[in-house]
């Protein structure tokens, strides 16, 4: 599945618009409308973790090298794969 964002501080920008959506939503009906407007772009995954409150370098950050778990590491599955 190709990236949505090629430039990751074009993601960051993206999210940053996103997470000051959500702060501004102030019941559950904003919310959804906000989440149906930008899972597909940014994902179930990235949208959940600005709406408990992770910081945004940490989601951006984890894309590459420190994204994937280390086989045998915490997390990692039997068969060594990426989950999908």
């Amino acid at each position: 599945m190709p990236r949505a964002f090629d430039d990751p501080r074009e993601e960051l920008e993206y999210l940053t618009q996103v997470k000051a959506e959500l702060d501004a939503a102030t019941t559950k009906e904003q919310v959804v409308e906000i989440w149906k407007r930008h899972y597909l772009k940014v994902g179930h995954k990235k949208l959940g973790r600005l709406l408990v409150g992770r910081d945004l370098d940490t989601i951006v950050g984890g894309r590459g090298a420190h994204g994937r778990k280390r086989a045998g590491g915490p997390g990692a599955s039997a068969t060594g794969s990426e989950p999908t």
